[in-house]
């Protein structure tokens, strides 16, 4: 008996293709420490200092204040800031371009990295409600978990369109400091942390129909037991747009 060893060339199939990207996708984002910084550390260190803020805050409960701005937070370190900087360094040195023409293909290389930011947000969203269930906070009985899911969705799209967006176009360098800088600023002014109706009035009308100002208040309504529509319409919005902005300027080299 004779074994066949003609070759057989041809791509795996297009799943295993796209699981194989997310794992490194995951690996990658594993093993770098000041993304992890980012996206994990600094979150659950507002988290935990919020939640001893009960003076500061003028609250029995500061958790109930601190939790959905918390989330908001994190949502935009992993879909817009951590996306932004790994994209533009990829597309610096040519990884993109590379996977681009690999039988991964160029839909295939961005729904791997959709697909690894949300299992990587999953594992952030269990770990903060972990902690914040440890720390003492229990979600109220009219908490809308339908309309937290759409808000994250609708957010992820919107931010990750934005960060793609600014990593096709700018050179990495410029990325690296525009995401720090516009993470900084939406933490500060941008409604995350901070509620609309305690910033300056010139600033709070525009900063609640922001990506960040309708996340950061959507998240508050939710977990207020409040519908949080015009908050996912404006979302819904900035999804879009971003995501056709991206679609049309985004540059693979």
């Amino acid at each position: 008996m004779t074994l066949d060893l003609t070759p057989k060339p041809g791509a795996a199939p297009w799943p295993s293709r796209l699981w194989a990207h997310v794992r490194m996708e995951l690996r990658l984002l594993s093993r770098q420490g000041e993304q992890l910084l980012l996206t994990i550390v600094i979150p659950l260190m507002v988290l935990i200092l919020g939640s001893k803020a009960d003076s500061l805050l003028k609250t029995d409960a500061p958790l109930d204040v601190v939790l959905p701005g918390v989330l908001a937070l994190a949502l935009v370190s992993m879909s817009f800031t951590s996306l932004a900087i790994g994209t533009g360094f990829e597309r610096r040195y040519g990884v993109l371009k590379h996977l681009g023409a690999t039988p991964l293909s160029p839909q295939g290389l961005l729904w791997g990295k959709a697909l690894a930011i949300a299992l990587a947000q999953g594992v952030q969203g269990l770990l903060l409600f972990g902690v914040a269930l440890v720390l003492g906070w229990r979600p109220q009985a009219d908490t809308s978990w339908i309309s937290f899911g759409a808000l994250v969705v609708l957010g992820s799209l919107a931010f990750a369109g934005l960060a793609l967006l600014l990593a096709g176009s700018f050179r990495a360098e410029i990325t690296l400091a525009l995401a720090n800088l516009l993470f900084i600023l939406a933490s500060a002014f941008g409604g995350v942390v901070v509620s609309v109706d305690r910033l300056p009035a010139p600033l709070a009308p525009l900063v609640a129909y922001s990506p960040t100002g309708a996340l950061g208040e959507g998240m508050r309504a939710v977990f207020a037991g409040d519908p949080a529509g015009m908050h996912l319409v404006v979302l819904t919005v900035w999804a879009n747009v971003a995501g056709a902005a991206c679609m049309k300027w985004f540059k693979w080299e």
